[in-house]
């Protein structure tokens, strides 16, 4: 169970949070990229899962302001929450960075 988060290293961002599930778990790193973000998921060990460009479906979202990365969070779509209310980005289609 990794529910407890593993003790971040070098490879991991320091600003990256640890999502815990039942048999693994994921380190998010969120940036802003011009007009989208950045999601980059590390494993446990901070080997780099997937790289990808995200939208969020609410234009409220402020990455300066605290947020959680919570359930449901992969590759492809990511949700935080910030301020009580839930923020979903979705992936672009094939876009690998």
């Amino acid at each position: 169970m990794s529910l407890i988060p593993p003790i971040k290293n070098e490879k991991t961002p320091k600003e990256s949070q640890w999502l815990g599930g039942i048999g693994a778990g994921s380190w998010f790193h969120l940036s802003k990229q011009n007009d989208n973000y950045k999601i980059e998921r590390f494993s446990e060990i901070g080997e780099l899962e997937c790289s990808k460009l995200f939208n969020v479906d609410k234009a409220s979202f402020d990455i300066n302001l605290e947020y959680k990365f919570t359930y449901l969070s992969h590759c492809n779509l990511c949700t935080i929450i910030q301020n009580h209310i839930t923020f979903k980005f979705k992936a672009y289609e094939n876009n690998n960075v």
